[in-house]
């Protein structure tokens, strides 16, 4: 078995107005880089055998903090890209209701037999993030991995390991917080469990800084 540590990016300047942040390469705020260094304070305190990132650079500068104080390199995967949101991309809901009303029904209705135009089908998207987890897992047996990308991406991934509907991803799990914690135990066959959702990347008390998970 393999842990890996999910953790979507930092504040992006399209936050505080909520808007679809798909490839559109979207800067961190002050806030979202102090996330990043808050989780390179978690990932000081753990044992991690690799980190890998999405190549966006809101995930690679939340991703950097952590690899360089567990003194390893980040890894680029394309397999980790956001879903391509298509002509929402850069748009608010409101907005989108204006441009396509009607494609944003459906979605809503079901996100994957409906995606948003242009866009990327969830299927797809869910099936390269978890054949990169289940190639790493080949990789490091027994290892503990951290992983940043991105918040869709990131639910439809549990969705599919987690044995749940994919259209359901938006009820399941309605949000993953900037910065935030979900780590997943994934097991031989395409099996895992969830041991946590959305904590706070805390550093540990001194006393079990660095020392191995008990398995």
């Amino acid at each position: 078995m393999t842990d890996f540590v999910l953790v979507r990016h930092g504040e992006t300047t399209w936050h505080a107005e909520n808007r679809y942040a798909g490839r559109t390469d979207v800067p961190l705020t002050e806030r979202g880089l102090r996330q990043a260094a808050a989780l390179g304070a978690w990932a000081a305190g753990q044992r991690l055998d690799a980190v890998l990132c999405s190549p966006l650079s809101r995930a690679r500068l939340t991703a950097g903090p952590a690899a360089t104080a567990l003194g390893l390199t980040a890894r680029v995967d394309e397999r980790l890209y956001e879903v391509d949101f298509g002509r929402g991309d850069g748009l608010t809901r409101g907005e989108m209701a204006e441009e396509f009303p009607d494609e944003l029904a459906a979605f809503l209705a079901d996100p994957v037999a409906h995606h948003l135009p242009g866009g990327e089908d969830p299927a797809a998207a869910a099936e390269r993030a978890v054949g990169c987890l289940e190639e790493v897992a080949r990789e490091l047996p027994g290892g503990r991995v951290l992983v940043v990308a991105h918040s869709t991406l990131v639910r439809l991934a549990l969705c599919e390991l987690l044995g749940i509907p994919l259209a359901r991803y938006r009820q399941v799990f309605p949000a993953l917080e900037n910065g935030a914690l979900t780590e997943l135990r994934l097991l031989p066959g395409r099996r895992a469990s969830l041991l946590r959702l959305n904590a706070p990347a805390a550093p540990p008390p001194a006393d079990r800084a660095r020392r191995p998970t008990t398995r």
